[in-house]
């Protein structure tokens, strides 16, 4: 039996990473290449215990210390670690939100960006969890680099710094939900990874559009059905 089927977050699909990280709570592929996650794929915790924010910055020893980034990169930086599997969404347990502070769950975020668009879609998908018609929410999230766009090395000028992290120009975010009724719904985002006054649904974009930006599938399993990228209905189903 392989690790996919041992996993619950894995139910509707694991996509391709240099290093796969099953954690406790979530799954995570990481990228030699960009030196961060590529995704992050979690279930959300229901809105039921509430344990305390750790705040435990760490590295993650399971990755090759040449392809791992640690805190000494982003001291000084002006970028935030942003989450991938936010904090809030696993709070049950201590451990369970303790291990959303490794550092392979975080990418450098534009401050104004990890503290505004993206934590208000982070609270958006935990309101959407806590619909009594939603039996579980499964969410996967990564960064985005547009290569025919000039991007920011972090850490590249000190070489006290083994290793240096480029900056994600953008943010990807897919929700899928399974409902009491059987059926599924889906709503993917792709946000810059900069301050934005803009509304949410302003960021909806067809799933088909991130799995092409990112080289990912999403979601495979499902791939076919009626739940995919369908734009339009969703705008109408997941109320900002």
């Amino acid at each position: 039996m392989s690790n996919k089927n041992l996993k619950r977050e894995t139910r509707y699909g694991l996509p391709e990473a240099d290093q796969i990280l099953f954690n406790r709570h979530y799954v995570l592929g990481y990228s030699y290449y960009f030196r961060q996650a590529k995704w992050a794929l979690e279930i959300v915790n229901p809105d039921t215990n509430h344990v305390d924010r750790k705040d435990v910055f760490r590295s993650d020893y399971r990755i090759p210390e040449k392809f791992r980034a640690d805190k000494d990169v982003y001291i000084g930086s002006g970028f935030e670690r942003g989450h991938l599997v936010a904090s809030a969404n696993q709070i049950d347990t201590e451990i369970q939100n303790s291990e959303t502070f490794l550092l392979s769950n975080m990418c450098p975020q534009v401050s104004e960006f990890n503290g505004g668009v993206w934590k208000e879609l982070e609270k958006a998908v935990r309101e959407l969890n806590n619909d009594p018609k939603v039996f579980e929410t499964y969410v996967i999230s990564g960064p985005l680099f547009y290569f025919d766009q000039e991007v920011i090395m972090i850490g590249d000028d000190d070489p006290s710094i083994k290793v240096s992290l480029p900056l994600p120009h953008a943010f990807f975010k897919s929700v899928l939900t399974e409902r009491n009724t059987g059926t599924f719904n889906m709503w993917s985002f792709i946000i810059p990874n900069e301050e934005s006054p803009e509304p949410l649904d302003s960021f909806l974009v067809e799933t088909s559009k991130v799995e092409k930006i990112s080289g990912l599938f999403l979601w495979d399993t499902l791939k076919g059905t009626s739940i995919m990228n369908k734009k339009n209905r969703i705008r109408k189903m997941w109320k900002f």
